[in-house]
């Protein structure tokens, strides 16, 4: 059990025992989670230690204050009464309260070097698997097979390939699931290019970058027709939504006697001048975009273009006989998947990423009538406009009247995407048992899959239920703080994003070689296998360090730099921790279990840190952010830096200082390498 898993269970007892709540109700639990570690304490001395510093202790109880509102008294006495009651003293020395009721918590100095000392012979490093294994399906990447994997893909595949691990390590039952898209209208708009735009001699030799290149022209020509069809209309709306601006800028501000009204009123006024201009603007703008689209198309589609009138209904018809069955289309399906599906493992093999299960929506299929079929005789789903729909109300009494329904069954009879995700969700509840569903999906999908949790909630109700999360991310962006980009404009292709960063990795591992002597530098492949997996380190940890729900900036300088919060700077500091340890053994002191010695500030800090390695990964599962991982590993790799600065290890004044020392670059390197590979980033013990 960790210090910090410790310190609230003692708390909730604490809690318990002053209140009348019980030891196991959820609001006990939620005080106890009030406990948490301490920003980092001021300089010049240690909690609980001597030099005169002002210490804000390793872990604070926060619990007093609301506690206090809730008692009906000062939050300082509740604070003193939980101290009388909590029983925390072979942990931590006298607790202490600071401003209007935080209890500060400092760790023994006994018992942090007792507990490192006893990592040394601890496999886990400290994690204990929960002892409410749930089933627990990762559902992430889930690219469309019929088209390259792009930068767009990076934030689901390495946020679930995290989390997963994660889980994994706590002792869950964990099936990793890659739910590929490869039965939708993409794969209408491939085949409908293949049958009028197929360039034989480069299907025969590069099949997937073929059909890549079909998707992208049926997307070029789709673009095009729409936006040559809609421009008369959009032209049209331009000049009456500037005349109704140019009305609303001529309209007197209203006036009135009461000032507080005569504010509202003019409020009101420059609302309405704001939204007409932007209504305005935004013809404007669609004007423009409808041209700009228009004058990309290359002139030698323009002839294709006009000699087919509805390219996106043509593919849509051609996904309509896939679904329904059409030999010759069957046929073709069948023949691309395998080529895609061989392609998008390729990345996957590069970035060391596994899946349990891949099945494809086309796996699906059989099961969607008969999921329409229920949702109907349940009375969630009812024909609206020859379609068959969820209505917002009939799944959440709270919705708003005018929340758009969630389609099962379009009115030419196609399924959609919500089909297919109650489908998954019922075959999952029924054949993996499966206690709770994670969606790694961009937050631009947070409608959707709120509507199919809904439903599914209702669809399949169970005591308990099972658990949906959808676990949103945000956008990756260029430096320009725009969506992330080629200079030609289209969408960064995954796999050159993945050789770039190598390219620029093995740079960095030259400029590296040059400044060692010539019999420390490495050979050749050596060199490749590091530049590859600090590239590729490289690129996961500049994602992951991000809170997954805020956008990010990619920065190649930032992303591979040998300082600062990088995978490249834990990546040399744990090889760092191998070198010591070698040059140790070499003047032979080896690493054996023995007792730790934390008498330094700088010592201590790095046990503790190092202690905190199990809260760390605790907090990655139950909030499902592994930017928690990271903040932990870029911190202990800056308390081993500080410790490698303020406690020689090799240079230790006495043989028990070095023995003791050794033991913590020892534990610092396991630990760095195994919470590096929970975020499936791979180290050397040589860079």
């Amino acid at each position: 059990m960790s210090l910090l898993t410790t310190l609230r269970v003692r708390f909730a007892q604490a809690v318990a025992d002053l209140t009348t709540l019980d030891l196991n109700a959820p609001e006990t639990a939620a005080l106890a989670l009030m406990v948490r570690p301490s920003a980092e304490q001021k300089k010049g001395g240690k909690p609980g230690g001597k030099g005169g510093a002002v210490a804000l202790g390793d872990y604070q109880a926060n619990m007093a204050m609301p506690l206090g509102k809730q008692l009906g008294r000062q939050p300082q006495l509740v604070a003193q009464q939980l101290i009388d009651r909590v029983e925390v003293a072979d942990v931590c020395e006298p607790p202490t309260i600071a401003g209007p009721g935080f209890i500060n918590l400092a760790v023994r100095d006994a018992v942090i070097a007792e507990q490192a000392a006893a990592l040394l012979g601890d496999d886990s490093l400290g994690i204990t698997p929960t002892e409410q294994p749930r089933t627990i399906v990762v559902d992430f990447s889930s690219p469309n097979v019929a088209k390259p994997m792009h930068v767009g893909h990076l934030r689901s595949t390495v946020i679930g390939d995290a989390l997963q691990r994660v889980l994994r390590r706590l002792g869950h039952r964990v099936i990793s699931d890659n739910h590929i898209g490869d039965w939708g209208t993409q794969f209408g708009m491939i085949l409908w290019g293949y049958k009028h735009l197929l360039d034989e001699a480069a299907y025969a030799s590069t099949p997937v970058e073929e059909l890549a290149r079909l998707y992208r022209t049926v997307v070029q020509l789709q673009s095009y027709q729409r936006a040559r069809n809609e421009l008369p209309t959009l032209e049209d709306a331009v000049a009456p939504m500037q005349a109704a601006a140019q009305r609303a800028r001529d309209e007197p501000e209203p006036t009135a006697d009461d000032p507080k009204e005569a504010k509202k009123l003019a409020k009101q006024h420059k609302k309405a001048v704001a939204r007409a201009e932007a209504n305005a603007a935004a013809a404007v703008s669609a004007v423009e975009s409808a041209k700009a689209t228009i004058a990309a198309l290359p002139d030698e589609l323009k002839p294709l273009a006009e000699q087919h009138d509805d390219i996106a209904t043509a593919a849509r018809l051609e996904t309509a006989k896939l679904h329904a069955g059409d030999a010759e289309n069957r046929r073709l399906w069948e023949e691309f998947l395998p080529h895609c599906l061989a392609s998008l493992q390729q990345v996957y093999d590069r970035l060391g990423i596994h899946f349990d299960q891949a099945k494809g929506e086309s796996h699906f299929q059989p099961r969607l009538a008969g999921t329409v079929e229920k949702l109907q005789a349940a009375g969630l789903a009812s024909e609206s406009d020859g379609a068959v729909v969820v209505f917002p109300r009939d799944v959440d009494p709270a919705a708003d009247d005018d929340a758009a329904p969630l389609i099962v069954r379009k009115s030419d009879g196609a399924f959609t995407y919500a089909t297919t995700d109650l489908a998954t969700i019922e075959e999952r509840l029924e054949d993996e048992r499966a206690d709770a569903m994670l969606y790694v999906v961009d937050a631009r999908q947070a409608e959707h899959f709120q509507r199919v949790f809904q439903t599914a909630a209702k669809l399949f109700a169970s005591d308990p239920p099972p658990e949906f999360r959808h676990v949103a991310f945000g956008t990756v962006l260029g430096e320009d703080g725009r969506p992330f980009k080629t200079r030609a404009g289209d969408t960064v292709g995954l796999e050159s994003l993945l050789d770039e960063a190598v390219s620029q990795a093995r740079r960095i591992v030259e400029e590296n070689e040059a400044a060692k002597p010539d019999d420390e530098r490495l050979a050749d492949d050596q060199r490749d296998r590091i530049a590859e997996l600090v590239g590729l380190g490289g690129v996961k940890y500049a994602d992951l360090k991000h809170n997954r729900e805020s956008d990010y900036a990619f920065s190649w300088e930032k992303m591979l730099s040998k300082t600062g919060d990088t995978a490249t700077y834990l990546q040399y500091a744990y090889a760092r921790t191998r070198g010591i340890l070698r040059k140790a053994a070499a003047a032979g002191t080896e690493v054996v279990e023995g007792p730790i010695d934390v008498s330094s500030p700088a010592e201590r800090a790095l046990a503790l840190k190092l202690l905190r390695y199990p809260e760390a990964v605790e907090a990655v599962a139950a909030e499902l952010r592994p930017h928690l991982l990271t903040t932990y590993l870029f911190e202990l790799a800056g308390a081993f830096s500080t410790f490698f600065e303020q406690c020689p290890v090799l240079r230790a004044d006495d043989e028990a200082s070095r023995a003791s020392r050794v033991r913590l670059v020892e534990l610092t390197g396991r630990v760095l390498r195994d919470g590096l590979s929970l975020l499936g980033i791979a180290v050397s013990e040589r860079m």
